[in-house]
């Protein structure tokens, strides 16, 4: 540089530092330009005169010059060490009021990469992992303008600048590092950085992108029995259902008991319960042990019923499984109660044992039996009783099992013992002389026996009973039948000792000996068999045969009362059952059929001899065959009509008589029942509108027996047509139809309302309308027509012209002088 221009720089240098005004502008006063790019900045005065300026600049100086302008030009900016100064400077001529200054002008050099790189972290991420990606910025100036921004997704999550980091100009190859912490959620996520060179406001904005780099988070394995040491399930469930893992890959998962490999898959039961360890390896791998639950409700194992003997320990146990262990509720009588160790009679009964858990409750019932031995007799006491009259011996006592009874007394036939609803009862029937005497009853179960005596005494044993039998007791015998039937007479083990002599005497044979007695076929009704015997202590004495001599009907016949054969439904009705030639006619039985089957009548009269005279109607009075009737009253519906009635009569002489029971049945007898009329109003509304002009039918239609005949009454003056239950009507009114048979009448009121009928009247409204709609349009038409298709023409000054026989047609030929109007 010359000795000139070194001093006119730090003459520039040294006014700028006083801060002298100089008179000279750049334009532009700072450049941005690359690296390499052409760069001009021009300096001019601005006093408008010539003056000696120049540049001063690290690269592309100029000479000095006498010129009012000079420009700094370089063709390519090449400088290496990117510290690139140029200042303009000027010597004012002489006489100029400015002194000698200069300028310096800003020039920044930048170089910006086409492409930038990234790197991370090769392969998979775990889950909670802290890595760096870099982010490599090459050749780049000036540094401080740099700002490198971080994305994971399209999300923008860092940014990086370098202000601070150095003044130097030069490029420089700057690197921005991102510390990064994986979650599972950034997994197929990119993460990239762009850099961006802002060198506003004088110069651009540059950006590049680097390339996206995929994230691959692995994570787990996880799941809840990882960090469990006691797990419950159900039966049913599985370990996988219960015990799900999740991970990036998808965990592997290896459970095990006692060393065993278990399936997962697998529905566990209670049997499956115990201690398990479980595996799982994904991004890592974790290993636990824990014990298994398997829950599942209470269940029982209860005998049905359980016996013990009172005041011994018992040893009654239930098999009660469950998980967790249920909670035992007793109860009996609907209360809670806590079972003894040692059992008493009053713990005997059902109980309810209930298992309570928060699965489910499980209930079973048990009847428990507390044995023990007969308590002492109550009820049986000493008794005193008239010969012939009966008296009951009561032993009573209770015990578990149910006491066992037994008497030891004097047999006599006349005694009889029967237990029922554990109490033994002993009967003496008919007391005589024999029955005297102590009387003890023995109650008796597995656990002991208890005994108590009591004494009866007969008062009037004199007069005891013949001791004879007559074997059978009762004899049933046809009439002139010819069938054996003999009666044997016989001392009771009592009187035999005593027995002196014994015959059979009736009425028409007369004194018998011999110990039978035989009927005779052609005996009469009534012999009265009896045996007769005379005994050394008590002397004669005598017993009748119980003989029922029997004849089986003649007819049985069936009949309405005063022989009608038909009746009104809901009335009372009398049926009469006839039974001809019977013996014995108090043994007769009536039966009463409707069709096949049995019913029992709403009263039924007694059995009557028919023709009886007063006090002499009792059937049983008398024992030669009788006549006899009964009678029944009903009450019959229309469903009866026609059913077939029939009576049975049946002869029930007892177990001896003939089995079955004989019997003869009436034939039917048929009874009609009449029923009053009933409307069908289905058919018949209440009201029913008819139009004027359009008659209408009225059906009325009625159920009865005999069938009801239909009459129409009304209040209408015209005519009407009727024909049986149909009335034909036209005219509003009031019609009742009135149903009538022999047993009742019955009515229907119907109201007919006349209603006009407006389509014709429509249809004349529409006629006429249709008719002025057309008057008026030919109106209007023929004004128009007027107004637009005729001429029209003013008389003015007529002058009659010499008639020439022309017609004037229009206006064209007429004689007249005219106007034209239009």
């Amino acid at each position: 540089m010359s000795e000139s221009k070194s001093f006119g720089l730090f003459v520039g240098f040294l006014l700028c530092a006083t801060g002298a005004s100089c008179p000279i502008e750049l334009s532009p006063p700072s450049v941005v330009v690359r690296y390499g790019d052409p760069v001009s900045i021009n300096c001019s005065t601005s006093d408008g005169h010539s003056a000696e300026m120049g540049w001063e600049a690290t690269v592309g100086s100029t000479i000095i010059q006498n010129v009012p302008h000079v420009a700094w030009t370089v063709e390519r900016l090449i400088q290496t060490d990117y510290d690139v100064t140029s200042i303009c400077f000027y010597n004012p001529p002489s006489g100029a009021s400015s002194d000698q200054c200069s300028k310096t002008s800003t020039v920044v050099v930048y170089t910006f990469p086409e492409t930038i790189g990234i790197s991370g972290p090769g392969g998979v991420m775990v889950e909670g992992e802290t890595c760096q990606f870099t982010c490599d910025v090459p050749n780049i100036a000036p540094v401080q303008n740099l700002t490198v921004k971080w994305y994971k997704g399209d999300a923008m999550i860092h940014e990086d600048t370098f202000k601070n980091v150095g003044a130097g100009k030069k490029p420089v190859n700057q690197s921005s590092v991102l510390n990064f912490t994986a979650t599972r959620q950034d997994n197929g996520l990119t993460v990239r950085c762009e850099a961006h060179l802002d060198l506003r406001p004088n110069g651009p904005q540059l950006n590049a992108s680097s390339q996206e780099l995929k994230v691959t988070v692995h994570f787990g394995p996880e799941g809840e029995c990882l960090s469990l040491d006691k797990l419950e399930l159900q039966e049913g469930d599985t370990l996988g259902g219960r015990c799900p893992m999740t991970g990036r890959p998808e965990p592997d998962v290896n459970w095990l008991k006692d060393g065993q490999t278990v399936d997962p898959a697998a529905p566990m039961n209670r049997t499956d319960a115990g201690r398990y360890t479980v595996s799982a390896e994904s991004a890592s791998f974790v290993r636990r042990e824990l014990t298994v639950h398997v829950l599942y409700g209470p269940e029982f194992k209860c005998p049905h019923t359980y016996t013990a003997v009172e005041n011994a320990p018992h040893i009654l146990s239930c098999n009660l499984t469950g998980y967790p262990q249920p909670d035992i509720v007793w109860r009996k009588d609907g209360k809670d109660v806590v079972l003894p160790e040692v059992l008493t009679r009053h713990d005997s009964g059902q109980y309810s044992i209930t298992a309570l858990s928060k699965l489910s409750n499980v209930s079973v019932t048990m009847e428990i039996n507390v044995l023990y031995e007969p308590t002492q007799i109550v009820e049986l006491e000493d008794s005193e009783v008239d010969v012939g009259s009966d008296v009951w011996l009561i032993c009573s006592s209770t015990g578990n099992p149910q006491p066992q009874y037994s008497w030891d007394f004097y047999q006599a036939p006349n005694v009889m013992v029967k237990n029922d609803d554990g109490v033994a009862r002993l009967h003496i029937r008919d007391a005589n002389a024999y029955n005297e005497g102590s009387y003890t009853c023995h109650a008796t179960n597995d656990r002991g026996r208890v005994s108590k005596t009591a004494n009866v005494t007969v008062k009037g044993a004199g007069g005891m009973e013949c001791p004879i039998q007559i074997t059978p007791e009762r004899m049933v015998v046809q009439h002139q039948s010819r069938d054996s039937h003999r009666a044997n007479c016989t001392p009771t083990s009592e009187g035999s000792m005593h027995l002196k002599s014994k015959y059979w005497e009736d009425k028409h044979a007369g004194k018998t000996t011999g110990t039978y007695w035989s009927a005779a076929p052609d005996g009469g009704w009534n012999p009265e068999p009896k045996c007769i015997a005379t005994f050394h202590r008590i002397g004669e004495c005598w017993k009748e045969l119980n003989l029922t001599i029997y004849k089986t009907p003649d007819s049985v016949s069936i009949r309405a009362e005063d022989n009608s054969l038909s009746t009104v439904e809901g009335r009372s009705f009398q049926m009469w059952c006839d039974v001809s030639n019977v013996a014995p006619a108090g043994s007769v039985t009536v039966r009463w059929y409707r069709g096949n089957e049995t019913f029992e009548p709403s009263s039924r009269g007694p059995l009557r001899v028919t023709d009886c005279q007063p006090n002499n109607c009792d059937p049983s009075a008398v024992a030669h065959p009788q006549n006899v009737s009964s009678s029944i009253t009903v009450t019959l519906n229309r469903t009866d009509s026609g059913a077939e009635f029939r009576c049975e009569a049946q002869l029930d002489l007892g177990p001896e008589g003939p089995q079955p029971a004989p019997s003869a049945t009436s034939g039917p007898l048929n009874i009609t029942v009449y029923y009053k009329p009933a409307i069908n109003t289905t058919k018949l509304p209440k009201a029913i509108p008819v139009f004027r002009g359009y008659p209408e039918e009225l059906v009325c239609e009625a159920d009865g027996l005999p069938p009801p005949k239909i009459h129409w009454t009304y209040s209408s003056q015209q005519v009407l047509n009727e024909s049986e239950d149909t009335l034909t009507v036209s005219e509003a009114g009031v019609y009742n139809c009135t149903a009538t048979n022999e047993v009742d009448s019955t009515y229907y009121v119907v109201q007919v309302i006349l209603k006009e009928d407006y389509l014709p009247l429509i249809a004349g409204f529409v006629a006429v309308t249709v008719v002025a709609i057309s008057i008026v349009f030919l109106f209007i038409y023929s004004i128009y027509y007027k107004n637009t298709k005729m001429r029209r023409y003013s008389l003015k000054n007529p002058k009659l012209d010499t008639p020439s026989s022309n017609v004037a047609h229009n206006g064209w030929d007429m004689q007249f002088p005219m106007t034209k109007l239009s």
